[in-house]
């Protein structure tokens, strides 16, 4: 039996990694990939959980100091520990007791200030004061909140609510192995809870690991959210088409559109490392693609002239319709990165129409709900193109193509596009 390590060394890794995202720009995902097993679920959760509240917790941290805190280490341990005070999980004392032993571990003269910093919040209840910004209401930056509500003026703060809560565990069903209503059953026979979700899909009332699913190695079923499986259904894709999946990795589109037809399909991206998940997830499946390493902006360097009749053209963007998923993005992006994105889609569509046979479809993707890469990306696509129609969409719940993140799944934006 692995023994849980003491509350006292979970905060000081969880610090580790709040304070490598906020003070040295790093991926949460890559921080996690080196954490050690042994408690890595409670590590995990806690970074997640600031993550997600830095704003409020930020503010209640930097007014009950003296003056502004230089180490990052002993800033990043005491939002976790006020994040410990908040869930309620872990009586005051303990917590109070735990990050002070912790802190000391970083440095003496932490200790005190911790402590002080800890029983300063609590004695005046400063955890349940009304935020008094916005950052600290909707734990974004300004600018994020700011482009939000612009955009969606009727709708922005259900947009910052979604990703500030926690992803539904969402699974296509392989429609050449079994069905949404006999998977389902076989949930329940393993006494699994779920419910049925659009055309394809099962949804779990709790997230799990999936080797506790049925079926999972076997292919019956792939962990994606109800908002990306529309892609391969919108393709439009019959058996015997030439199908480009560009930016394919890690594939989970790429093994969906190859589930519902039997199309010669290529599957690219510009990073091998992430093709080989690509073909794992195809060894699981039991499906076939040609991988190649490409980069989309660029075809004369791997395309062979011959035109595809569909194009999946899921482009690299802010991931701003998937922040519940990946808590840290919204701190590691900046207001200029989106014009970076911009110019990058727009290099990718371009590059790729000319890819396009005649009376052909390409299907636009972004995991993003800013409009720059979306709607005005398009528009600007469309007057520089003469041959090509925009096509509608059935979408439920869409915004102009914009599907917004809300308990069922998350913000993905589609266009449709035929050359003619």
């Amino acid at each position: 039996m692995v023994r849980q390590q003491p509350l006292r060394k979970l905060i000081t890794r969880a610090a580790g990694l709040v304070a490598g995202v906020l003070h040295d720009g790093r991926n949460l995902d890559h921080l996690l990939a080196r954490e050690q097993p042994d408690g890595r679920p409670a590590v995990q959760d806690m970074a997640y959980s600031v993550l997600r509240e830095l704003g409020r917790l930020t503010a209640v941290r930097d007014q009950a100091l003296s003056r502004p805190l230089r180490d990052n280490r002993v800033a990043a341990l005491l939002l976790v520990a006020l994040h410990l005070l908040d869930s309620g999980r872990t009586e005051p004392h303990v917590v109070v007791n735990e990050a002070v032993a912790a802190a000391g571990d970083l440095h003496a003269w932490a200790r005190g200030l911790v402590n002080a910093v800890l029983r300063t919040v609590l004695r005046e209840n400063r955890l349940d004061a009304e935020p008094a910004t916005l950052v600290a209401r909707w734990n974004y930056p300004d600018w994020w909140i700011r482009q939000i509500s612009v955009s969606f003026p009727q709708h922005w703060q259900g947009i910052l609510a979604a990703g500030n809560g926690h992803p539904p565990m969402t699974l296509r069903v392989n429609r050449r192995k079994t069905t949404p209503a006999d998977y389902l059953v076989e949930l329940q026979n393993a006494g699994i809870s779920a419910t049925l979700a659009g055309g394809m899909a099962v949804r779990l009332d709790h997230p799990m690991p999936v080797d506790r699913l049925p079926g999972f190695l076997a292919g019956q079923v792939s962990v994606q959210d109800m908002a990306a499986q529309q892609a391969a259904r919108l393709l439009d894709v019959h058996d015997g088409m030439r199908v480009l999946d560009a930016c394919a990795a890690p594939g989970g589109k790429t093994g969906h559109l190859l589930e519902l037809a039997d199309v010669r399909l290529l599957a690219l991206d510009a990073d091998s490392t992430r093709l080989q998940r690509v073909q794992a997830n195809l060894d699981r499946l039991g499906l076939h693609a040609q991988l190649m390493t490409g980069d989309a902006a660029a075809p004369h360097d791997w395309w062979d002239g011959v035109p595809f009749d569909r194009i999946l053209a899921d482009v690299p963007c802010s991931a701003s319709g998937v922040v519940r998923r990946h808590p840290d993005i919204r701190w590691l992006r900046r207001e200029s990165d989106i014009a970076g994105f911009a110019s990058q889609q727009a290099r990718i569509l371009d590059a790729l129409w000319e890819c396009l046979a005649s009376g052909g479809k390409l299907l636009y993707v972004t995991c993003s709900v800013f409009a720059e890469e979306n709607g005005s990306q398009i528009n600007g696509f469309l007057v520089r193109h003469a041959n090509a129609k925009r096509l509608p969409l059935a979408l439920d719940g869409d915004h102009d193509g914009q599907l917004l993140p809300d308990e069922t799944g998350d913000g993905f934006y589609y266009a449709l596009l035929e050359k003619i």
